[in-house]
């Protein structure tokens, strides 16, 4: 039986896990959790990449002690970069997608290319983070520095080359730069150039389970372990999570609930209408080529930010405790967008809600509780408008939603989700992300047989969880969620 070494990477915090498979279900052991701690730096917002390269070593070495591995997957975050210079040398920490930097970059970028064409042309969402408009701006107002640039890698290609000393990019975390053609899911030249964006910094694109290399032999001595291959898994997280949904169709509704909330669909091909791109819904590349037509929700971001705000002020407070605090609280109260820009960036979330809340007419909640419950709520109304666009925009119902990754602990926020949407959930598993990596290396090395089986066996490797609406709050919901209508078109 075959080990595979899986590395999944959060906006907070990192694991690595052993992953094997016994011919039903697939078995996991973590065996290393380390913090992803960011550091501001005179203004600028970095990601601490070379710490987080040691603790990909620290997993390693504890894996050669566990018994050693057949192969190697990373997934993580997508639209963040590291730049290399032409001997192959890290220019600086790379930067976070919070950071300031591209504040008014899109709008700049209109100026020579419309937003409908980008779309057009790429199907990605607009959002600030988005690689575009990092690389834009450094073209145009870093040009010092970004002149030292001979290649740019997406955070886990970053990772993979320091493992193999193979610089390549993999199709579903390339996909999330807004720089790749969404039909022929290769780079998209012509706009690069159109923006003075050059292109030989691009790397050659991969597919999903193929290989960048095999550890290099300066790896395998300090480590001393055997040179086995670093699969490209589908390194963007969400990607690696849709691989792990337990659906029983091929048409299916998900939401992979973490720091961000990533509703969508699986779709043969990418869906670049008119109306689509007025939903601002995105068309990320997924495993096998097909499309994950979603939209980008700011999900529990919102509450890990109000905790560490919190904590901050002396209130030693757990999330348990912040959904008991909601639970006691009257409901629909207010709302918040949480997609708002005020909620993008670190810091005291509980007052900016505080002062959404008062800015749009609404009761201003007190409480820990009471800002708690507005968020909650807030959530669950957004994945509800949410479903409502995607049922027009695919011109059908759906019966249910899987709701996979960290938020299926959420058991407040499962129930919410189905009383706001009027449909059951299904809860699990909350370790998609690192399921789906270990699939495609399981797939990559012959275990499992295709993208169907991996999804029966992660069914069968998973207890799944659902809620079921509550029928007489369904008038209640329905009244609340004209009033957040009236807020979010405000």
């Amino acid at each position: 039986m075959k080990k595979v070494l899986a590395f999944d990477f959060g906006a907070s915090s990192g694991r690595a896990m052993l992953g094997s498979f016994d011919g039903k279900k697939i078995q996991m052991e973590e065996i290393h959790r380390f913090s992803n701690d960011t550091v501001t730096v005179n203004g600028t917002f970095y990601w601490d990449t070379l710490r987080l390269f040691f603790e990909i070593k620290q997993g390693i070495s504890l894996a050669i002690q566990k018994g050693g591995f057949d192969a190697i997957g990373i997934d993580t975050w997508g639209v963040d970069f590291g730049m290399l210079d032409k001997k192959g040398r890290l220019l600086g920490a790379p930067v976070h997608y919070r950071d300031a930097r591209t504040e008014g970059m899109p709008e700049e970028v209109f100026k020579t290319v419309s937003k409908e064409e980008i779309y057009a042309r790429t199907g990605i969402q607009c959002m600030r983070i988005n690689t575009l408009y990092q690389l834009y701006y450094l073209t145009h107002h870093d040009a010092e520095l970004f002149s030292l640039c001979d290649k740019i890698l997406m955070t886990p290609d970053l990772f993979a080359y320091f493992l193999t000393g193979e610089m390549r990019g993999e199709m579903t975390n390339a996909s999330t730069t807004n720089l790749m053609d969404a039909k022929t899911k290769t780079w998209d030249t012509e706009l690069c150039e159109k923006l003075g964006i050059p292109t030989h910094i691009l790397p050659e694109i991969i597919a999903p389970g193929e290989a960048y290399g095999t550890l290099s032999k300066d790896i395998c001595e300090e480590l001393g372990c055997d040179p086995v291959p670093v699969i490209a898994v589908a390194t963007h997280d969400t990607a690696s999570a849709v691989v792990a949904t337990p659906a029983q169709t091929d048409d299916f509704v998900y939401i992979s609930c973490g720091t961000w909330s990533l509703f969508g669909i699986e779709s043969d091909s990418p869906i670049l209408s008119d109306e689509a791109m007025a939903a601002n819904f995105t068309n990320e590349t997924g495993y096998n080529k097909t499309t994950r037509f979603l939209k980008n929700i700011m999900g529990l971001w919102i509450i890990q930010e109000s905790r560490r705000q919190w904590i901050r002020e002396g209130q030693n407070v757990t999330y348990a405790t912040l959904e008991q605090d909601a639970l006691g609280c009257e409901p629909f109260r207010c709302f918040i967008d949480c997609d708002d820009p005020s909620f993008e960036a670190p810091g005291n979330l509980p007052r900016r809600i505080q002062e959404f809340c008062e800015r749009t007419g609404q009761y201003v909640p007190q409480t820990r509780g009471e800002i708690m419950r507005c968020i909650y709520q807030s959530l669950a109304m957004k994945y509800r408008y949410t479903f409502e666009s995607l049922k027009t925009l695919r011109g059908r119902d759906f019966a249910s939603i899987n709701v996979i990754g960290g938020g299926t602990k959420d058991n407040f926020l499962c129930q919410l989700t189905a009383n706001a949407t009027g449909v059951p959930v299904a809860a699990g598993p909350n370790e998609a992300t690192v399921m789906g990596n270990i699939a495609v290396q399981l797939i990559a090395l012959g275990e499992i047989s295709s993208l169907k089986h991996a999804r029966e066996v992660v069914t069968a490797s998973t207890d799944l969880k659902t809620y079921l609406p509550v029928a007489e709050e369904k008038p209640l919901w329905d009244e609340a969620y004209q009033n957040y209508l009236k807020i979010l078109n405000a």
